[in-house]
């Protein structure tokens, strides 16, 4: 039997690299306008009614769920780097119209012009695309890592530059972040292998009939759910438990950074020594532990504690962040890769729009412990959904 080689070949690490930086940029832009959005928008006419800031920032979540499966099938048909230069554009726009937005609508509008550019999906695919099965989960890994990396960097960034430019500063580089996007598409991402026209074209039906994929869809969904819940409790436990908002990257950058050291000295081997489904479970078990973590010191919040449960939380979730969309592509027929992506960024997407709706309802309602308690249940239903899952065999 010939022995699969685990080192990435140049073209592979090109392709990895190039496509993780066209994430980098896109979500640096993203994440650099949430840390201060409610805040700003508050002083846009109309930004006294919650209701209207909560829509204008979610309002990106759900366009985007509603379009990553069209464009995931459109890159299946048309190729993937006329979709992905096309979402950045309408991304570019969007952040443009909400710079020069002089009203709350206006700004909502552009937020959903932001979202309309749904692009995770085509590049998810064009990475799978270009890399072996063997290296795949190390090559999505560096797509995740770039997206935590660029949260983590945006909470010290943010408040700084929002104080020199606005909110109007910081979407204006946000566009400016997608068109250096496209150039990266254009001139440094390897030419793509033309499998849309290699390939018999498949049928939605293939993808929302394919047990595996189905999994993997439910626990994106309550991932990015549980994910963006939690948020809306954890900053004020470390308001509570004595750090003030402007240090919170003191917290939030060494528990990302260290579950970076932690993921690449275990998840990658483990997944080469046939370990893949029990690195994948145990994830999930971590985060629903951290959520008990949570409920537990709610009541009376220590920074030690605080940060420690949010290292464990960046652990697991940057497991599964690497090895979910790498087990979506390999277990998705070549011919339909785009459209599986396309499923599985749009309930990502809608698991990011129903954190936060169903977030805030929980908190107001319930506190923070009730929140917490919810988000630990989320994540065992996931549990027993994932638990029948099998690893696919190495290619």
């Amino acid at each position: 039997m010939p022995v699969v080689s685990l080192a990435m070949t140049a073209l592979e690490r090109r392709a990895s690299l190039s496509l993780a930086g066209i994430f980098a940029l896109r979500m640096l832009g993203l994440f650099l306008v949430l840390p201060v959005f409610a805040l700003e928008a508050a002083k846009f006419p109309g930004g006294d009614d919650p209701a209207r800031v909560g829509l204008a920032m979610g309002i990106y979540g759900l366009t985007q769920g509603f379009l990553q499966l069209p464009f995931g099938m459109a890159s299946d048909r048309f190729g993937r780097k006329r979709a992905i230069v096309l979402g950045l554009l309408l991304f570019a726009a969007g952040s443009f119209v909400a710079a020069w937005a002089d009203s709350l609508t206006a700004l909502t509008l552009g937020r959903a012009l932001q979202g309309a550019g749904a692009v995770s999906a085509a590049v998810t695919a064009l990475l799978a695309d270009q890399t072996r099965d063997a290296v795949r989960t190390k090559a999505m890994a560096l797509v995740g890592g770039s997206i935590a990396l660029m949260f983590a960097l945006s909470l010290v960034l943010a408040p700084a530059l929002a104080a020199v430019v606005g909110l109007g500063g910081l979407f204006a580089l946000t566009g400016s972040l997608a068109l250096a996007g496209i150039a990266v598409v254009l001139w440094v991402v390897p030419p793509e292998p033309l499998l849309h026209t290699q390939q018999p074209r498949g049928k939605l039906s293939e993808v929302l009939s394919h047990a595996g994929l189905l999994r993997l869809d439910a626990g994106v969904f309550i991932l990015h759910a549980v994910q963006l819940a939690m948020w809306m409790a954890v900053p004020a436990l470390l308001v509570q438990a004595g750090l003030d908002k402007a240090h919170h990257w003191w917290v939030y950058l060494p528990a990302v950074l260290g579950s970076f050291v932690v993921m690449g000295g275990g998840l990658f081997p483990l997944e080469r020594r046939g370990y893949l489904r029990a690195v994948f479970l145990v994830a999930i078990s971590l985060i629903a532990l951290v959520q008990l973590g949570l409920f537990w010191v709610a009541d009376a919040p220590h920074i030690s504690s605080l940060a420690t449960l949010l290292f464990l939380f960046f652990c697991g979730f940057n497991v599964l962040e690497a090895s979910q969309p790498s087990l979506a592509s390999r277990l998705a027929p070549a011919h339909v890769r785009g459209t599986a992506l396309g499923v599985y960024n749009t309930l990502q997407s809608l698991g990011f729009f129903a954190g936060g709706l169903a977030g805030g309802a929980l908190l107001k309602h319930l506190g923070p412990q009730g929140l917490f308690a919810v988000c630990g249940g989320a994540m065992l239903v996931w549990l027993m959904v994932a638990w029948p899952m099998r690893a696919p065999g190495k290619a």
